[in-house]
């Protein structure tokens, strides 16, 4: 299970999908607020990538909900990274 999560979390795709998720969610900021667009994006990155790339080709029930919940894990990490550096960027901006 730690080394599917560190494989998740190395993943540059997945780096990509939520750092792509994080600023649409800041330029929507205003229409949607940032919480519940970034929550539901997390789950949806987290079900989608196990669904439909190879790299994880569980055949298995449980090894897909495990790849799921283990990337709901990772994206809230990965997301919390950005979401600091964001904060103190705007934090040394002012």
């Amino acid at each position: 299970m730690l080394e599917t999560l560190v494989s998740q979390l190395t993943d540059p795709f997945r780096i990509g999908l939520i750092l792509f998720l994080f600023l649409t969610a800041l330029r929507t900021r205003a229409a949607m607020g940032l919480a519940m667009p970034l929550g539901l994006g997390v789950v949806f990155v987290a079900i989608l990538l196990p669904l439909t790339t190879g790299a994880n080709a569980a055949t298995d029930n449980g090894a897909r909900l495990t790849a799921m919940a283990c990337g709901v894990v990772s994206n809230a990490i990965i997301l919390g990274c950005f979401v600091s550096g964001w904060a103190v960027w705007k934090k040394a901006r002012q």
